[in-house]
């Protein structure tokens, strides 16, 4: 049975001649924090290849990995991460059962154990490019936002749940026309707007700015299809355009009217800013060959696709839940698994649960979908999608204990556009949906992610930041409304985003021991280390997701010039490893 560990107030250390002086303080209720290491410490798995999987769930790699000492593990969910729909079985049925195409609900029933799991590329998902690296698909069509976030399922006025695409320029240009190829179902209400000021779309630093609407940029009463629109008589230089809808058709896709998803929401094929010419014809923005591509962040996905969607090349595959649990790599406790939520349907999640429970496998926590604030997706909405999932997955066990957002690796408060009543905090706004409609219990614990220091800029120096870092953060969460009741959870973390030369040396273990104990001593009830896994590629940046991940950085910044005492560590040699390691 472990030991109960407690962090005391006070421990200080006094110079004296020739040694030191620990002083601690046991006085009884002036410990500040206490934990079971067996459940409070623990590892993570993600994504592997399928040669991998068959490597890492052998009797040798499991004991290597449960060597290491920790307790529980969490899955991660790196499918939803990277844009794309996860068939955790593909035991199942399509709504479109004729064509193997729709929204795919897999079924709890009990058949063969599942070994691997596969992902989906989204055809919704359009020209957005928003996020991660999305999962790619043959069959791209138009953007269409995710029909579970209209008033059919949150019973909420659409106008509380606005849908929008981003047009990112890179940089800026003169606009006073937009050309918007809508698809069905279209935007009757929206509005085009541009961006005055910087970073429209940083959510870790904070956007600097705000977004106007153009002098004829409010529409109502709008007719879809193919649309050259005036915005101004003067061009506008701006880098960000937004068209923000509130109100839609409801007329039905391509898909038919069969099933009512297929018939809310927005869709649009194409867009295009740019200016009209003496002739008053529509002039789409220049760009010179050495300029970025413009790219498109969206509000939400449609998570349709078809049977012949699916990535089966092997190289991207998510370990099945029966061989997860049956293989030891739990350490027999209960592990918290996630559910696909951005890009999934509320009766998948629940059948996925029931097909655990009817295993026998034990759940510790549910995460709820994965790092919505590197998708861009909004708080309101990512709460209404919350709730309908967390009642449909407490139909199937009422005592379950679900939680996230699951943020990305920060050190500071997430920020994005304010709200109607000022409120810029992620976090904020995402607690206060939940109390506006009387479900906070439903958030059992907040999780999120630790990655404080770019991988390519770590320095000694940087560890005497670490235990300021971890407790600022935790106490972030506190200042944004989350309940001391609910319980703050590291769901994933480390040195960095990606592989780094200083997490094979003696930093790393200095950095953990601090990361750990200022974890604690801030008041944080479960953290949970960076990934098992096969060290075969860099693992994608978290901080620069969204854009292009860096290559993986094998020395200490400034190596090349480093002063005594600061040495450069050697290469991290990234290469197929003979067994998995933890890191």
């Amino acid at each position: 049975m472990s030991a109960r560990l407690a962090f005391l107030l006070t421990a200080l250390a006094v110079p004296a001649v020739g040694q030191s002086v620990v002083r601690v303080d046991v006085t009884p209720g002036h410990a500040i924090n206490t934990f079971d290491p067996d459940s409070a410490l623990g590892s993570s798995i993600d994504v592997l290849s399928r040669t991998d999987i068959n490597r890492v769930y052998t009797p040798h790699i499991i004991q290597e990995a449960l060597s290491a000492g920790w307790g529980p593990i969490t899955y991660r969910n790196n499918t939803e991460l990277r844009m794309a729909a996860w068939h955790w079985t593909e035991n199942g049925a399509w709504s479109d059962v004729a064509h193997r195409r729709g929204y795919f609900t897999a079924s709890p029933d009990l058949k063969e154990p599942i070994r691997y799991i596969l992902a989906y590329a989204l055809p919704h998902r359009g020209f957005a490019t928003s996020g991660d690296r999305p999962v790619a698909g043959p069959n791209l069509t138009y953007w269409k936002s995710n029909p579970y976030l209209t008033s059919k399922f949150t019973g909420e006025s659409d106008t509380l749940h606005p849908q929008w695409v981003i047009v990112d320029m890179q940089a800026e240009k003169p606009v006073s026309a937009v050309r918007i190829v809508w698809a069905s179902p279209y935007g009757t209400t929206y509005q085009v707007e541009y961006w005055v000021g910087t970073n429209a779309l940083d959510f870790d630093g904070g956007p600097k700015g705000e977004w106007k609407v153009f002098a004829a940029g409010a529409l109502k009463n709008a007719q879809g299809g193919a649309v050259t629109l005036k915005l101004t008589d003067t061009p506008v230089s701006t880098r960000y355009l937004r068209i923000l809808m509130t109100e839609s058709s409801n007329t039905c896709d391509e898909h038919g009217a069969e099933d009512a998803r297929n018939c809310v929401g927005y869709a649009i094929q194409q867009i295009a800013a740019g200016t009209r010419n003496a002739t008053g014809a529509f002039v789409e923005v220049a760009k010179t060959p050495d300029e970025k591509l413009t790219t498109y962040a969206v509000s939400s996905i449609d998570p349709w696709h078809a049977a012949d969607d699916v990535n089966a090349s092997g190289s991207y595959q998510h370990t099945g839940f029966d061989l997860f649990f049956t293989s030891g790599l739990t350490n027999n406790l209960p592990a918290m698994i996630p559910v696909t939520m951005l890009y999934g349907t509320p009766e998948d999640a629940a059948a996925q649960i029931a097909y655990i429970e009817r295993r026998g496998y034990p759940i510790g926590y549910i995460e709820m979908g994965e790092e919505p604030d590197g998708k861009h997706a909004m708080p309101e909405d990512y709460a209404a999608l919350y709730l309908q999932w967390a009642a449909a997955i407490h139909k199937v066990d009422p005592k379950l204990r679900l939680g996230g957002p699951v943020f990305e690796g920060v050190n500071e408060d997430i920020r994005l556009w304010p709200d109607a009543r000022g409120r810029t905090s992620w976090m904020g706004r995402f607690v206060d949906y939940l109390k506006q409609h009387g479900r906070l219990a439903d958030l059992a614990f907040v999780s999120f992610e630790h990655y404080p220091f770019d991988p390519c800029d770590i320095t000694w120096k940087d560890l005497y930041s670490e235990p300021r870092l971890m407790k600022h953060i935790l106490q972030v969460w506190r200042d944004d409304g989350v309940p001391k009741s609910v319980p703050l959870m590291v769901t994933e973390s480390h040195v960095s985003w990606s592989l780094t030369g200083p997490m094979t040396t003696i930093f790393g273990a200095l950095w953990l021991a601090d990361n750990i104990g200022a974890f604690f001593e801030g008041g944080g009830w479960v953290g949970l280390r960076g990934r098992i896994s096969f060290p075969t590629r860099p693992t994608p940046s978290k901080a620069t997701r969204r854009r292009t991940s860096p290559p993986a950085c094998s020395m200490w910044s400034g190596c090349s010039t480093a002063p005594a005492p600061m040495k450069c560590s050697p290469a991290l040699r990234i290469s197929r490893m003979p067994k998995a390691i933890v890191w």
